[in-house]
């Protein structure tokens, strides 16, 4: 598939209508994730290939990665993407926008793009703000998904470092890693949601493992997910999908209570 037709497939930012739902469409929600630092090459070529059976979003890889899944992932639907500052966000300012420049170079449609957490508990907003900022020009137009890491933030510094990723033009926030102590949380994802607006994405990421915790993220607001369960998500959904959208729709506004999920692997 072209690159064109490719990023007009990931273009949407806004949040889901549930009740339109159906399978093509909430699999292209899913950034499959190959970012636990144990895969062999061998398992990485085989999450690409589930990641093209069942037409995801994305696969999200290591960088190291990268060459082999843009190779395999030629002439799919789905868009080979990768990790910036991965996991931590520490790396020296252009040490990460180098990072990035390679991994636009090799073929990689969007960048997960790590902010500098301890800059941000710290309070210094000017430094995250330039950081990002310098890193989405760089790339430009390639769209930054900026990770806050808010397991490790205050409700308050998940706002500020939403504010700062808009005003860095940054295409999508992104809660967690998938290596903080917690995953994803409806009420979190909700309150990035308004903080962003419908004209930037949300994502969210850690412990997504089931349909029915998927759709609450969309629920709540995401409308991109990052999952390493891609395909018992899928099959759950061929078993009961209209079922489950029904109970998560019949329960909203209760859908967006904020609901901890343990983290344990990268998503």
């Amino acid at each position: 598939m072209q690159t064109r037709q490719i990023k007009a497939r990931l273009a949407n930012r806004s949040p889901l209508d549930l009740s339109t739902l159906d399978e093509r469409a909430l699999m292209a929600c899913i950034d499959h994730s190959l970012l636990r630092p144990e895969l062999t090459r061998a398992e990485v070529e085989a999450g690409v290939d589930l990641a093209i059976e069942w037409e995801t979003a994305t696969v999200c890889c290591r960088p190291a990665d990268l060459s082999i899944v843009v190779t395999r992932l030629r002439r799919s639907v789905v868009a080979p993407t990768t990790v910036i500052g991965f996991p931590h966000g520490a790396h020296v300012s252009n040490i990460k926008e180098r990072e990035a420049l390679v991994a636009v170079d090799q073929g990689a449609i969007e960048l997960d793009v790590v902010l500098n957490i301890g800059a941000l508990r710290s309070g210094d907003l000017g430094y995250v703000r330039d950081e990002l900022a310098s890193l989405v020009y760089a790339v430009s137009p390639t769209p930054v998904k900026v990770i806050l890491e808010t397991a490790y933030l205050t409700p308050d510094q998940v706002e500020a470092g939403c504010r700062v990723a808009v005003e860095a033009r940054a295409g999508f926030v992104k809660n967690g890693t998938g290596y903080s102590p917690r995953g994803a949380e409806a009420g979190e994802i909700a309150v990035m949601r308004r903080v962003v607006g419908d004209r930037v994405g949300v994502k969210a990421a850690g412990g997504v493992r089931t349909l029915d915790s998927m759709l609450t993220m969309l629920a709540a607001g995401a409308c991109r997910v990052g999952a390493t369960a891609t395909a018992a998500i899928g099959a759950e959904w061929r078993t009961r999908g209209p079922d489950a959208v029904a109970a998560i729709l019949a329960a909203t506004p209760a859908a967006k209570v904020a609901v901890g999920v343990p983290a344990g692997e990268a998503d």
